[in-house]
């Protein structure tokens, strides 16, 4: 147990956001438990690096079973959960017209319906606990559409509904449920995209991409809130 006694579990935990906040979780006195897919190196990589009692957990979020799962060790690990941080992420860019449906599905799967089956999994240890903190990733391209990207643009739009609806429903449980939308950063997944970078900066007010450690620091301390629930932040220099 950590020095706080407070838990948080990141999906996509071994991806550019999601080890920089398991790393300001851990610094912040949480036990984390960080949740993979296919990364298996990365995330022991990560564990050996933030120490601690943090805990692995590999698990498919779009798969329900496997979700569960984790809510079960989570449960006979820590007895609750403090934070939850949906941060797993995919896109698999190209035209819509051109988008086979089997790809459509994959993003939706990850991005929005692993979404749901945590919150329904994790969600009933918080309503024992009476409390807790949900934060959902979303994306600029989620509220403002963007050519190629229909399934991840799509997929982020509606995670931002889910965001405010399970507000509504949670919030008398003294459970907080919030969206934030980092920005253009240059992890894995921004840097592969080149072009979408260049115009992400030029779209800038300060010609620049959101930093990673700006968009760490604001999550961890919007988990750490008690008051605020049901919003959708943008944090970056893009104009919406």
């Amino acid at each position: 147990m950590s020095g706080t006694g407070r838990t948080a579990l990141i999906t996509g935990g071994t991806g550019g956001l999601g080890s920089r906040l398991a790393a300001r979780l851990a610094e912040k006195g949480y036990s984390v438990a960080i949740n993979f897919h296919r990364d298996k190196e990365g995330a022991e990589r990560l564990l050996k690096e933030i120490g601690g009692g943090a805990i692995c957990l590999q698990a498919d979020v779009g798969d329900q079973g496997q979700v569960e799962e984790m809510a079960r060790t989570v449960r006979s690990r820590w007895g609750g959960l403090d934070a939850l941080i949906n941060c797993a992420g995919i896109t698999r860019d190209t035209l819509l017209v051109k988008l086979q449906a089997s790809l459509w599905d994959e993003v939706i799967r990850t991005n929005l319906t692993g979404a749901f089956n945590t919150i329904k999994a994790f969600a009933p240890l918080m309503i024992e606990a009476g409390s807790g903190h949900i934060i959902n990733i979303s994306s600029y391209s989620g509220m403002k559409g963007k050519k190629g990207q229909a399934a991840y643009s799509a997929s982020k739009a509606a995670l931002a509904g889910l965001t405010v609806s399970a507000a509504a429903e949670l919030g008398r449980y003294n459970i907080s449920v919030n969206a934030v939308l980092p920005g253009f950063m240059p992890t894995r997944m921004g840097a592969s995209a080149e072009a979408a970078m260049k115009k992400a900066r030029e779209d800038s007010f300060l010609g620049t991409l959101s930093d990673i450690e700006e968009a760490a620091f604001f999550i961890v301390e919007l988990a750490g809130m008690k008051c605020v629930t049901g919003q959708v932040y943008p944090i970056e220099s893009r104009v919406f």
